[in-house]
């Protein structure tokens, strides 16, 4: 019933810029929290982003400055505004959605390289 569908990963160069979109079905999705996560070979999976319904957001350290969530409520989507991107950037992202984290996108890589 729920579905996250991620879009917007590739390969950019250090210092480029992404726009990942994530789309949502199956939830009121004004009313979810929602956020990115991102997972390196070798690494546990880390919290990016996340944005309330009120709108609060919050970063990981490590993207402050650089990334910006947000979200559009009438197109049921989440993005992850991605600049100044740096090689360590590298991995696949995640869409999550719910109160307690409970639904999942398919991941969409993202390759930070020269």
């Amino acid at each position: 019933q729920v579905q996250l569908v991620e879009s917007g990963g590739g390969l950019v160069h250090p210092g480029g810029s992404l726009r990942l979109s994530c789309a949502a079905s199956g939830i009121i999705f004004r009313l979810n929290p929602m956020a990115w996560y991102r997972q390196a070979p070798g690494t546990a999976r880390e919290l990016v982003a996340r944005i309330l319904s009120t709108g609060v957001t919050n970063y990981a350290d490590s993207v402050k400055g650089r990334f910006t969530i947000s979200r559009d409520n009438a197109k049921n989507t989440v993005y992850l505004q991605m600049n100044s991107l740096k090689p360590e950037d590298t991995a696949v992202y995640y869409c999550n959605a719910g109160r307690f984290y409970e639904y999942w996108g398919q991941g969409t890589q993202v390759t930070v390289s020269s």
